[in-house]
């Protein structure tokens, strides 16, 4: 059940859409376009959820994400996965120390990066399913297993890996249970002229500005519960859910062309992130009630990972984000949306 916010939470939502529009200007000082990346990576990180982003290099992945970190005032970890990277490269290890004074030998767990607030898995998709597994269990319960010992991580707790469409070669694409995790994938496109202008002309110039933080942990752990009590009207929940079923080819809520393009379709998660997102932006927007507009802003990146397209997709040229567009014209919008 979806709680009713009160004053408090009314001023929360004012404050964060006013700390968007400063991060939005600050971010402006050392990236240039890519508002709209912006945008979803924050709905996803005050959804509580995880981000793949994926674009060829050269487009400020990394740069974006150290930065939100810092306006955040979080601990930001970075690992840059590789084929010869460990699970304990991720997680930690245990290393047989000795105490000074008494000589006695005890095994001391050393902690990996992955406890930090704001984890950027570089290229993800370049090491193998066993490394890529060491963080199932710390995306989903935000803890990890170590020796049978289990060790809670720190919140906020958000991961974000970034991938290249273009390089297959040594690359090992991540499992439909591993996508299904993070929240959105996100697609960072080339720059317009103007901006890729200015991109050349800042960065061989002087150095990059320094950013001030703009929010505390506990400013960002209270706004993430804000985001929950946003309200959804039961024909908006309604909408999202039939979005997320009529994508399942063996459905009897499936259109044809769904059935022809996909042989997978989005899970419960999928429903759960069209809802948990579209509240986010409707906060940064300013309004604590979700619209079904709300839903289709976060739809393609909730969806583009998580649908299985067939041979005939792929023969004719059509992608999740096109299948995503034509269900929108297939399933009607409620009336009082």
């Amino acid at each position: 059940m979806t709680g009713q916010p009160d004053q408090t939470d009314l001023k929360a939502a004012e404050q964060l859409q006013a700390t968007y529009r400063r991060m939005t200007d600050q971010l402006g000082r050392v990236i240039f376009g890519q508002n709209e990346v912006l945008k979803q990576v924050l709905i996803a990180l005050f959804s509580q959820g995880h981000c793949v982003l994926e674009g060829v290099p050269g487009l400020a992945k990394t740069l974006m994400i150290s930065s939100i970190a810092q306006l955040l005032s979080l601990n930001y970890r970075r690992i840059q996965f590789t084929p010869d990277l460990m699970p304990s490269d991720i997680i930690g290890t245990e290393i047989l120390d000795e105490e000074e004074g008494t000589g006695r030998r005890r095994m001391r767990f050393v902690k990996g990066p992955i406890f930090g607030n704001v984890i950027l898995g570089d290229e993800i998709n370049r090491t193998p399913p066993k490394t890529q597994a060491a963080l199932l269990q710390a995306m989903q319960e935000a803890q990890v297993t170590i020796a049978g010992e289990t060790f809670v991580l720190e919140k906020p707790f958000f991961v974000l890996g970034t991938q290249n469409p273009i390089e297959q070669e040594g690359t090992y694409p991540l499992p439909e249970a591993q996508l299904d995790r993070f929240m959105f994938k996100i697609h960072v496109e080339y720059p317009s002229f103007e901006e890729e202008l200015a991109i050349a002309e800042a960065t061989t110039s002087t150095g990059l500005p320094t950013l001030e933080p703009l929010l505390t942990r506990d400013e960002i752990l209270a706004l993430q519960q804000v985001v929950r009590k946003v309200l959804v009207g039961r024909s908006v929940s309604s909408y999202a859910v039939q979005l997320a079923r009529a994508t399942r080819p063996r459905s009897a809520d499936a259109p044809d062309f769904v059935k022809k393009y996909l042989t997978w379709g989005a899970g419960p998660r999928a429903c759960q992130a069209l809802l948990l997102g579209a509240k986010a932006n409707a906060l940064l927007d300013g309004r604590v009630h979700v619209s079904t507009e709300d839903i289709r802003y976060v739809a393609k990146p909730v969806m583009r990972h998580r649908l299985v397209t067939s041979f005939s997709a792929e023969s004719d040229g059509v992608t999740t984000d096109h299948i995503v567009e034509k269900l929108f014209e297939a399933i009607r919008e409620p009336l009082d949306r």
